[in-house]
C-alpha cells in the first residue's frame, strides 16, 4: 500500500519585503502557521523570502521552531564559491534554508536559465541538502498552440535527469502554466490535474514506479483561498506553490483549507 504523500504549501515572495517588512510580515502570520503545521503532520510549509530577507525571516521562525515549517532560498548558483558576483552559493543557503526553488518561469523567461542549467543547480542542492523545488511550465503560446506535452516532456527529462534514487524520492516539482502566474487566470482542476498525471508518468519512466508514487507536485498560478480546496482535492497534487497570495494573511488561509480537503 503506498504511503500518503505529505503536501507542500510553499510561498514564494518573489521580489518583495526586504527585512524590515519581511520580519513584521512573518511576526504577523507564522503564529498561525506554526499551530497548523502543529496540528496535522502531513503538511509542510515553506516560506521563500526574497534572499536578503530570509535571516530576517529566519529569526522569527527560529523563536517557534516549528516542525515542518521551513524556509526556502528562491534561487542559487551552482558553483561553491568565486568571483560570481550577484550570485548565491549553495552552501551559503544551506546555512539558512532548507530548501531552494530551481527553474521558476521568471528565471527561465527573464533571465534565460535552461534545463540543462535546472538540472545542474539541482544536483548541486541535494549535495548541501537542500531539497530542489524544481519549477516546469509551458507558456501561453505554447498552450495555445498544443505543444503542452512536448514542453513539459523536454522539461522533465532534461532538468530531472542523472538522480540517484534517494534523490528521486526527495524533489519536490512545481507545476505552473506560466499564463496562469499572475493573471488571476487560474488553470482548471481538470488540465491541471492531467499535466501533473504526465508528469508523474513521465518521471515513472526515468526513476521507476515507487519514485513517481513518492514524488511531490505542487500546483502553481494564481492560488488562492478561493480555489485551493479543489486544487487539492485532486489526487495526483500535492500542495502549492502560491506567488501573490503569498504576501497576504491569505497564506494562512490556504495553508488552512488544504489541511480541511486532506482531513476528509
Amino acid at each position: 500500500m503506498a504511503v500518503p504523500r505529505t503536501a507542500i504549501i510553499a510561498g514564494n515572495w518573489k521580489m518583495n519585503y526586504g527585512p524590515k517588512q519581511a520580519s513584521s510580515f512573518a511576526s504577523e502570520i507564522v503564529p498561525a502557521l506554526d499551530g497548523l503545521v502543529r496540528s496535522y503532520a502531513r503538511i509542510m510549509c515553506i516560506l521563500c523570502p526574497p534572499a536578503i530577507s530570509i535571516a530576517a525571516v529566519k529569526d522569527v521562525v527560529d523563536a517557534y521552531v516549528a516542525p515542518r515549517l521551513e524556509l526556502g532560498a528562491q534561487n542559487m548558483y551552482f558553483e561553491e564559491k568565486g568571483a560570481f558576483t550577484g550570485e548565491i552559493a549553495p552552501g551559503m543557503v544551506r546555512e539558512l534554508c532548507d530548501n531552494v526553488i530551481l527553474g521558476h518561469s521568471e528565471r527561465r523567461m527573464y533571465f534565460h536559465e535552461t534545463d540543462d542549467l535546472v538540472n545542474k543547480k539541482a544536483l548541486v542542492a541535494f549535495k548541501h541538502n537542500l531539497r530542489p523545488i524544481v519549477c516546469i511550465g509551458e507558456n501561453l503560446d505554447q498552450y495555445e498552440s498544443g505543444q503542452t506535452e512536448q514542453v513539459i516532456q523536454e522539461q522533465v527529462k532534461g532538468s530531472l535527469a542523472n538522480f540517484s534514487a534517494e534523490q528521486a524520492g526527495q524533489v519536490v516539482i512545481a507545476y505552473e502554466p506560466v499564463w496562469a502566474i499572475g493573471t488571476g487566470k487560474a488553470a482548471t482542476v481538470e488540465g491541471a490535474g492531467k499535466v501533473i498525471h504526465r508528469i508523474r508518468e513521465l518521471y515513472g519512466e526515468m526513476y521507476g514506479a515507487e519514485a513517481a508514487q513518492a514524488l511531490r507536485i505542487q500546483y502553481g498560478g494564481s492560488v488562492t483561498p478561493a480555489n485551493i480546496s479543489e486544487f487539492m482535492a485532486h489526487p495526483d497534487i500535492d500542495g502549492a506553490l502560491v506567488g501573490g497570495a503569498s504576501l497576504k494573511p491569505d497564506f494562512v488561509e490556504i495553508v488552512r483549507k488544504t489541511i480541511e480537503v486532506m482531513q476528509q
